[in-house]
């Protein structure tokens, strides 16, 4: 009871208190060929490297726990999700190292990587790549499974040379085909939006210039709205 509020107001006043507890946030990279793909000097990968750094060390600064798995067609890293003095150094020593690699991602094996790995149920950041419906098919068996256990944000881009194809002006047939085929592609991109949304999984289609800025955010909506 707050007695002096109440007395203030002249009606009860009480207090509520919410206990915080601290959040397990893994950010889960996927490292097979569709992040190959350049952007002003850097791959899709390493985009997504900069943006799990950030993510990892705000989620600290925060209080949470910070955790890392990336994927191809074998496991990569894992590091459980832990809110040690090192643990940002552990994150940043695994992923200098990491690289693309010119294969498939192996979902079956993430699935099974995270189901051994988080133990309780954790904000799961997953940065990939999806330029077709039909890619996204392939995985959202697996997505929905883990989206089940786990609040999973699927992360991916937005190719923005397509996009300024789009947006010119078509001067003669090749230039109406280019457009017609970038505008496809960029069509292809929101249908997948659609479509994970339609399942329950939410999800993040950005410029890759922007990508740490809108992966921070939705974690601090996320933490703020205490969805865990």
């Amino acid at each position: 009871m707050n007695w002096k509020a109440t007395a203030r107001h002249g009606s009860l006043m009480v207090n509520n208190y919410t206990e915080e507890r601290a959040q397990h946030m893994y950010c889960v990279i996927d490292k097979s060929r569709v992040m190959k793909m350049p952007f002003d000097g850097l791959s899709m990968l390493d985009h997504a490297i900069n943006a799990s750094l950030v993510l990892s060390s705000v989620a600290l600064l925060k209080q949470d726990k910070a955790g890392l798995i990336t994927i191809s067609d074998k496991k990569g890293a894992v590091i459980p999700a832990e809110r040690g003095p090192t643990q940002l150094n552990k994150i940043m020593e695994v992923l200098y190292k990491e690289k693309t690699r010119y294969t498939e991602t192996d979902m079956d094996l993430l699935y099974s990587t995270i189901r051994g790995t988080l133990k309780q149920r954790s904000l799961v950041m997953f940065f990939t790549n999806f330029e077709s419906l039909s890619g996204l098919q392939r995985q959202l068996p697996y997505l929905k499974r883990i989206a089940k256990y786990h609040l999973l944000v699927v992360i991916f881009f937005e190719n923005t040379g397509l996009r300024n194809l789009s947006r010119q002006p078509a001067n003669d047939v090749e230039g109406v085909y280019i457009k017609t085929i970038a505008e496809k592609f960029m069509y292809e991109k929101k249908l997948i939006v659609k479509e994970l949304t339609r399942h329950g999984i939410q999800c993040i289609l950005t410029p890759p210039q922007n990508l740490t800025v809108n992966s921070l955010n939705r974690y601090l909506e996320i933490k703020a709205a205490q969805k865990l």
